[in-house]
């Protein structure tokens, strides 16, 4: 059972051991905004999967992240969250990676399961058409089923 949170507020994703950004909910509005945003329509074609998936990422995080825990400057000074941040946090692979699996798999969820075959409501076969005549039940087999020789 899909469960709504009409509440659509912000919450708390652990990314890092002691690193938590505070992300908007991953709302249609959201996708819609970061797949036409212009560092994802500027990847060039011929750009792999891997390299739109980080642009996609980075575009994503510049509007979902409202606040972070944990993240600071060269020197150790507290950073507040900025395009420019934003981008340099996900360039750190553990990051994305758990960017990935903590928020945009989970709205990814719903896209893959809607693309699965549905069940057939009474069982596998229950919206299944016979493309075989039954076997009439008294009459035995004309002649002996054919069966790969013996060598």
């Amino acid at each position: 059972m899909l469960t709504l949170d009409l509440t659509n507020a912000p919450r708390w994703h652990d990314v890092a051991p002691g690193v938590r950004v505070q992300l908007r909910p991953l709302t249609t509005a959201l996708m819609v905004a970061t797949r036409s945003d212009p560092a994802v329509e500027a990847v060039p074609e011929e750009a792999s999967d891997e390299e739109r998936a980080v642009a996609f990422a980075k575009a994503l995080a510049r509007r979902a992240v409202l606040a972070w825990d944990g993240i600071g400057d060269a020197d150790g000074n507290v950073i507040d969250p900025s395009p420019e941040a934003i981008d340099a946090l996900l360039d750190v692979w553990p990051i994305f990676e758990a960017f990935q699996l903590t928020y945009v798999s989970k709205g990814l969820l719903l896209e893959q399961e809607k693309n699965a075959s549905a069940l057939s409501p009474n069982g596998p076969s229950a919206g299944a058409s016979a493309t075989a005549k039954p076997a009439h039940p008294t009459r035995a087999a004309s002649k002996p089923a054919r069966t790969a020789r013996r060598g």
